[in-house]
């Protein structure tokens, strides 16, 4: 698979090549996902911005995701990272979204939701997200790692097959 900061590059790369942009909405890797991919020289022409809502009131006010369903599902789960994604994409209009989603810990985790509990979330195009539950293991520093190298990795794969 190579390194992060090779499977970086080539997305941006990638995104260079068939001139598209993209985004992201991040809460557990806190602005890691954003920080990868702006190492890369010549993202600033694909790269076109990122939120970290780390907190339910910043996923509610900055990203307008509802209280009754970061009450019902939490901010944990599936229906808040395809949330987060279809926020950021209005927010950004960028030709991909990445979102993520979970408790990177040492604390936090549930017998429902562990620490290592990933909700990630790749948006494609209009109507095409895939919405993928992880259970990493490792430290917070892994879990976010991990993460981060899953979204950026995916949409490489996906980029190499467009």
């Amino acid at each position: 698979m190579g390194t992060i900061i090779q499977i970086s590059q080539e997305l941006v790369y990638l995104l260079l090549e068939k001139n598209m942009s993209l985004s992201v909405a991040e809460s557990c890797t806190g602005g890691l996902i954003s920080k990868i991919i702006t190492d890369v020289v010549g993202s600033s022409k694909v790269f076109l911005g990122g939120v970290v809502a780390y907190s339910n009131k910043s996923k509610m006010d900055i990203l307008k995701i509802e209280e009754e369903l970061l009450n019902s599902k939490g901010a944990v789960s599936e229906e808040v990272a395809l949330k987060m994604a279809e926020s950021a994409s209005k927010i950004f209009n960028a030709d991909f979204v990445m979102s993520a989603t979970g408790i990177a810990g040492p604390d936090g985790g549930s017998a429902e939701k562990p620490v290592g509990t990933v909700y990630t979330c790749i948006k494609f195009n209009a109507d095409d997200y895939k919405v993928v539950k992880h259970n990493f293991n490792g430290d917070r520093e892994k879990i976010r790692m991990k993460t981060a190298t899953y979204c950026i990795n995916q949409l490489r794969l996906y980029l190499r097959n467009l």
